[in-house]
Formats: structure tokens, sequence, C-alpha cells
């Protein structure tokens, strides 16, 4: 009798509050598919649009305010991460640095999880912003998987999402679902 694969909690952050973001599609295609087709991983969407910008005054005697506390659970009860990381002007976007540096007070809610990160863009399918987004890790201790990558141009046919910002492209569902095993698979690595 085979082993039972154990479950990983994968916390999942778009960079993007765009209603119909393609970032956000993204996370919302992973929570799909590890729901239908793989196996071992639990993905909850962390919401960052409602922390307010990074302020220390707003720390009150050693206490975070309750939205970025509540955050900072759903940081520290993940295995991993999975960021989606639209591009702006190079970099990550400012809300997902915002939502970064809040975790990263201390106690550092990021250290030694695993993380995954794709994107979809123009171009090159925001991946500068995934480039900046694996230098700030390294300082966080963060251990991204190297391989395989996910970048997304979102205009060169065929179309790759819908009206509403959902993945409807069946080769980068399939390679979506590739990074998610990856990551489960890294995760239960360190783990160890």
């Amino acid at each position: 009798m085979a082993a039972a694969i154990p479950v990983i909690k994968v916390a999942a952050l778009s960079g993007s509050l765009r209603k119909a973001s393609f970032n956000s599609g993204l996370i919302r295609s992973a929570i799909g598919l590890s729901k239908e087709s793989v196996t071992g991983v639990q993905i909850e969407h962390v919401d960052i649009s409602q922390l307010p910008l990074l302020n220390t005054d707003l720390i009150v005697n050693g206490t975070y305010p309750t939205v970025v506390e509540a955050f900072r659970q759903q940081i520290l009860n993940a295995d991993s991460v999975l960021f989606a990381s639209p591009e702006n002007n190079y970099s990550l976007t400012a809300p997902l640095k915002n939502a970064i540096d809040w975790a990263s007070l201390a106690p550092n809610c990021w250290g030694d999880k695993a993380a995954a990160v794709v994107s979809a863009g123009g171009g090159f399918g925001g991946g500068r912003s995934q480039y900046h987004l694996r230098q700030i890790g390294v300082y966080l201790d963060l251990h991204f998987i190297n391989k395989p990558e996910f970048f997304l141009n979102v205009f060169q046919p065929p179309a790759k999402f819908d009206d509403d910002g959902n993945l409807i492209d069946a080769e980068a569902k399939q390679r979506l679902k590739e990074i998610l095993v990856a990551l489960r698979d890294f995760t239960l690595r360190l783990q160890k």
C-alpha cells in the first residue's frame, strides 16, 4: 500500500488588486487545479487589498492592526507561498511589496518557507517582477523553486484569459499545474 502524500497548505497572494486581474486569475486557476488534479496541495487565496500602508506607528503596544495580524497568521500557518506577481515599472507592485513588508516584521512570517512565483502580463510576461521578488526573498529567507518558470504573455494569441480574468489557455494551465507539483515536492523536501 502506497503512503498518502501529505497535504501542504499554500498561501497564495496576487500582487494585483484589479477585479479581472490576470494574476489573480492565475491564483484562481491554481486553486481549481489543486482541487481537480494536483494531490497534496491545499491553496488559500490571501487577500492583501485591505492591508494599510506599512506604518509602524500602527503597531500599538506590540499589537498589529487586526487586519495585519490576521494576514500575518495566514502566512505563518502556511507551509509554502505562491505569488502571482504582475510587473510595474520593471518591479513588483506596491500592494505586494506592502504585504511582504508587513509579514517581514519581527517575527518574520516568511522565514524558511518554500515559494513559487508566476506572472502574467505583456512582453516578458511579468518576468522582471519575478526576478526582483526572488532578490527580496533572499533577505526574507524564502526558498523559491527554480524550475519550472512561469511567465505568461497575455497579449499573444490564442487568448489566455476570458473577460473576467479567468485562465482559459490549456497549455498555460498545464504549466501552472507543473509549478504546483514542483512547489509541493520542494515543500515536502524542506520539511524533512
